[in-house]
C-alpha cells in the first residue's frame, strides 16, 4: 500500500500520483507540466505498462494533458472520470494534441533552416483519440469496485463542470485505509457549479494548495461592474476584448452577460454583440448547454426551470473559422470579443489585441490569473508598448482587472474543507502549489494540529505503515535526463525485480537443462542489449 508523487509536488501543474494496492497500480491524474513547472519535456517517469488504471479528477490539461502520451507509450487500461469531465476531455485532449503537433511543426520549420534534427510532437491527435476511447464515466456519488479490495467514489469538487474529489477505500491483507484526493477545490458562490462537497472521514488526504497562503479579495458585483464598463466603452465606439480560458471561465462570462442582457443593464447599446472567438470555447459551451443534471447549483437550476438557456442570448456569435475571426476586426461595430488564450501568450486573442490595444476608446478586461512573464501580466503591470507579430503596438486602451473571479478555493476555504474531517487525517499531503506555498500551507495545518507534509517529486510513502519509503527530489535541481535517481520508484522497482529473479532462479534447480539454457540465453540478451 504505497503512494508515489510524480507531479504537482512543490509545483502547481502536472498533477500525477500513483497508488499501489494489492499489486495494482492506480494513477490519479496524469497532467501536463506547464510554464515554470515544466521539466524533462513532460516525459513519463514510469513505464505505462506499470499502470493498471487511471482516475481523472477533472479536465484541465494540468491534470489530464499527458493521458495521450500514456496511451501512446503502451497504457491500455481504463480511464475513469465523471460524465461531464469525459465530455470535456474529448474536446480538450484533441485540442492539446493539435497544439503539440503545431508546435513541433513550427520548431521543425525553424530547425530545418538551422540544420537541427526534426523533433516529434509529444503526442498526436491520433494518440488523443485513442485515449478518449479508453474513458469510462461514472456519476457523482456512485461507489464502485475498482479492483478486489479497492472501491472508489467521485464527489463534486466545485472547481469546473464535472470536477471531482476522489475517495478511495483500500484493503490489503489485514490493513484497511481510506485516502482522499481533493483534486482542485473550487471557490464558493461561483455561478453555474455547486460549492465543493465535504468529505467526512479519511486516513490520508492529498490536497491542493494553489492559494494556500492567501485569501481572495471580497468579490464585487461582476454583473453591475461589467455592465457599467460595457456602457462606458460602447458609448465611445470602442470594443471590449476579454482574454479568457476557453473552458470554465468563458462560460461564466456568458452566464453574467446573459443576466446583463435579460435585465437591460446596458443602456447605450442594449442589443450589443458578444463574439466568442475560440473553437475550443465554442465546443465547451455546447457541453455546458447539454445535460447538466446533477452538476448545477440552485440558481442555475432556477434559470433552466424558467425556460432560459444558461449561456445563449440574442447577439451571441460563436466563431469557428480563421476568416470569421479576421472579419471581427474589419467590422467597426462596437462589440465584446472573448478569445483564448487567457494569458495572451498564444491563439487568436493576440490578433484582437493588435487591432484594439492602440485605440483609447477600447478596453481589455482580464478575468483570470496572469502568470509571471506572460503578455497578460505585462499589460496588467502597465506596459506602454508590446510587440505583436513583429510590430510595436502602443497600449492606449483601458486595462481592467476583475479581481477575485477565481475558480480555486482560497486559504480559509481550504482550511475549512480539511477541518471537516473528523477525526483529523493521519497525514495530509500538500501538493499543487508553488514550492513556498506548499510549505506555508503544510505548516499552517500543522499549527492547527492537522499532521501535514509537502512531499517532493518522486517521494514514496508507505500508507499501511505510515512512513516515508523514499525521499523525493527537488525539481529545480533535477538534471534534464531520462534517468532515474537512486531512490526513484523506477530504480526501486528494478531492485524488486532483481530479487524476484533470484527467487525464480533458486526455484529452477532440477528443471530441464533445455529450459534453463533458454532462460540464461534470454537474460544474457537483455543484459547485452542494456550494456550496449
Amino acid at each position: 500500500m504505497k503512494l508515489s508523487f510524480f507531479g504537482a509536488a512543490h509545483a502547481v501543474t502536472g498533477s500525477c500520483h500513483c497508488l499501489e494496492v494489492n499489486g495494482k497500480k492506480i494513477l490519479i491524474d496524469c497532467g501536463l507540466q506547464q510554464g515554470r513547472d515544466e521539466h524533462d519535456d513532460n516525459a513519463l517517469d514510469f513505464a505505462p505498462g506499470y499502470i493498471d488504471c487511471v482516475l481523472v479528477t477533472h479536465a484541465h490539461i494540468d491534470h489530464s494533458g499527458r493521458l495521450p502520451l500514456l496511451v501512446k507509450e503502451g497504457f491500455t487500461g481504463p480511464i475513469y472520470t465523471t460524465r461531464l469531465t469525459g465530455q470535456l476531455l474529448s474536446i480538450m485532449l484533441r485540442d492539446s494534441a493539435h497544439i503539440q503537433e503545431s508546435d513541433a511543426q513550427w520548431q521543425n520549420q525553424k530547425g530545418k533552416r538551422a540544420g537541427r534534427a526534426e523533433v516529434e510532437p509529444l503526442y498526436t491527435v491520433a494518440d488523443a483519440e485513442a485515449a478518449i476511447q479508453q474513458l469510462q464515466t461514472v456519476e457523482y456519488g456512485q461507489r464502485f469496485e475498482l479492483f478486489p479490495g479497492v472501491e472508489v467514489r467521485f464527489n463534486d469538487a466545485g472547481h469546473l463542470l464535472g470536477s471531482s474529489t476522489v475517495e478511495i477505500w483500500m484493503t490489503e491483507g489485514e490493513v484497511s485505509k481510506k485516502i482522499v484526493f481533493s483534486g482542485d477545490l473550487g471557490n464558493v458562490d461561483q455561478p453555474i457549479i455547486r460549492d465543493p462537497q465535504y468529505v467526512d472521514e479519511a486516513d490520508y488526504v492529498v490536497m491542493e494548495s494553489t492559494y494556500g497562503d492567501r485569501n481572495h479579495e471580497p468579490p464585487e458585483s461582476y454583473v453591475d461592474a461589467l455592465a457599467a464598463l460595457i456602457d462606458d466603452v460602447f458609448s465611445k465606439g470602442g470594443n471590449i476584448i476579454i482574454p479568457s480560458f476557453a473552458v470554465g471561465r468563458t462560460q461564466e462570462l456568458l452566464y453574467f452577460l446573459r443576466e446583463i442582457k435579460s435585465e437591460g443593464l446596458v443602456k447605450s447599446v442594449p442589443n450589443f454583440t458578444v463574439c466568442v472567438d475560440s473553437p475550443l470555447a465554442a465546443e465547451a459551451t455546447r457541453v455546458y448547454s447539454g445535460n447538466l443534471h446533477g452538476y448545477l447549483d440552485e440558481e442555475a437550476i432556477a434559470v433552466l426551470q424558467g425556460g432560459d438557456n444558461l449561456f445563449t442570448f440574442p447577439g451571441l456569435t460563436l466563431t469557428q473559422s480563421t476568416e470569421e475571426s479576421k472579419a471581427l476586426n474589419m467590422d467597426k461595430t462596437p462589440k465584446i470579443i472573448i478569445s483564448a488564450s487567457g494569458m495572451c501568450d498564444a491563439g487568436r486573442i493576440r490578433h484582437h489585441l493588435k487591432h484594439n490595444l492602440w485605440r483609447p476608446e477600447c478596453a481589455v478586461v482580464f478575468v483570470g490569473y496572469q502568470g509571471e512573464g506572460t503578455l497578460g501580466r505585462r499589460l496588467l503591470d502597465g506596459a506602454k508598448t508590446v510587440k505583436l507579430f513583429g510590430e510595436e503596438i502602443a497600449v492606449r486602451a483601458r486595462i481592467v482587472n476583475f479581481r477575485g473571479l477565481s475558480s480555486h478555493a482560497d486559504r480559509d476555504h481550504l482550511i475549512d474543507w480539511v477541518r471537516h474531517f473528523a477525526p483529523a487525517p493521519q497525514q495530509v499531503f500538500v501538493v499543487h502549489g508553488d514550492a513556498p506555498v506548499t510549505e506555508v500551507f503544510a505548516q499552517t495545518l500543522n499549527d492547527l494540529n492537522i499532521p501535514a507534509h509537502a512531499p517532493l517529486y518522486e517521494e514514496v510513502y508507505d500508507l499501511a505503515q505510515g512512513r516515508m519509503l523514499a525521499k523525493g527530489v527537488v525539481l529545480e535541481t533535477k538534471p534534464k535526463t531520462f534517468g532515474a535517481s537512486a531512490t526513484s520508484p523506477a530504480f526501486m522497482r528494478l531492485q524488486d525485480v532483481a530479487k524476484e529473479l533470484e527467487l525464480l532462479i533458486s526455484r529452477s534447480r532440477g528443471r530441464p537443462n533445455k529450459d534453463l539454457a533458454k532462460l540464461a540465453d534470454q537474460l544474457r540478451q537483455v543484459m547485452d542489449k542494456w550494456d550496449g
